[in-house]
């Protein structure tokens, strides 16, 4: 049955009926150098072609979607219970030089196997979706949430940004996704996604600045994918904020800062920044003891950032994702 659909699915394999040459070694190279293919797919493309690389090239991105169409529909019931969070970030927002813009995407990426998980295959479309993600993110000017899910079925059918492909902006994510299904044979799906887009604030808003910076725990491959991860996003407010991000100094104590709440966010259940009012959320940020501050300078997160944010002659406020391996 699966032969007979993709068949369905391959009409460029029915190029012609005329006498076919066998592909020299040079067109089977120079196919193979474009698209990594197999000699023996790479022969296949170029007789059923005429031994036309461009041509070549077209029927091999076929014969690939309709393979992992098919492979990914076998595989589909399949649990897919391990995998990764990818995070990449664009812009980090207030540092020396920049006016304060922030892009950056946090993407779980799931998988049947931990071996498939590091496979550094997967750990590379990981990292670009992500990035896909980050770039493709629309500002919302007048939006109080920062951060924001990202639509998985708008991301599977965007154009995946940095895949290696031998027709440029002709694989989107979505067929990425099912071409390493095949590679792999394992059940690959993508979970959820959450970005943070902020166009710079106008020279007159100066005073006022966001920084974003994720914290990768468990890193595979790199520092962008791992087992748990938190996009965390600082707003920073001072009336001297220009002279204090051009301050190599400042700019170290940020990021010391940025190393713990990280670790805090991860280590502990957070899920949302402070308790509503009234209630008591064990989930909260703010309310948690700051046992994983390096500096520690208060009994609580709370007084952390207050503390640090009077230090600096500052306010400081904070939002936060954290998405962890397994699904909690």
């Amino acid at each position: 049955m699966f032969n007979a659909a993709r068949r369905a699915l391959l009409p460029s394999r029915l190029y012609s009926t005329a006498p076919q040459s066998k592909p020299s070694l040079k067109l089977v190279a120079e196919l193979r150098k474009l698209t990594e293919v197999s000699i023996t797919k790479a022969r296949e493309a170029l007789i059923a072609t005429n031994n036309d690389v461009p041509s070549a090239l077209k029927w091999l991105e076929d014969d690939r979607a309709a393979t992992g169409a098919a492979k990914a529909a076998k595989l589909a019931d399949r649990n897919a219970g391990e995998g990764l969070i990818g995070v990449q970030v664009l812009s980090a927002g207030a540092q020396p030089g920049a006016r304060g813009g922030v892009r950056a995407a946090m993407v779980e990426l799931n998988c049947e196997t931990d071996f498939v998980a590091r496979n550094e295959l997967f750990g590379k479309l990981l990292a670009e979706i992500a990035y896909t993600a980050a770039f493709l993110a629309e500002p919302e000017q007048h939006s109080v949430t920062l951060l924001k899910p990202f639509s998985c079925d708008a991301l599977s059918d965007a154009p995946l940004i940095g895949h290696r492909t031998p027709i440029p902006g002709h694989v989107n994510v979505g067929s990425a996704v099912r071409d390493l299904v095949t590679k792999v044979g394992e059940n690959i799906t993508l979970r959820r996604a959450v970005t943070v887009v902020r166009d710079p604030l106008p020279f007159a808003q100066r005073h006022l600045g966001l920084r974003v910076f994720p914290f990768v725990h468990g890193a595979v491959h790199g520092r962008a994918n791992g087992t748990k991860a938190a996009l965390a996003l600082l707003a920073l407010k001072s009336h001297t904020l220009p002279t204090l991000v051009a301050s190599e100094e400042f700019q170290l104590e940020l990021a010391a800062l940025e190393r713990s709440l990280g670790r805090q966010i991860v280590g502990f259940p957070t899920t949302v920044v402070r308790s509503p009012l009234g209630g008591q959320d064990p989930g909260a940020l703010y309310e948690q003891p700051s046992d994983l501050f390096t500096n520690k300078l208060g009994s609580t997160v709370e007084e952390e950032l207050r503390l640090w944010a009077r230090k600096h002659g500052m306010e400081i406020r904070s939002r936060i994702v954290c998405c962890k391996r397994p699904l909690d």
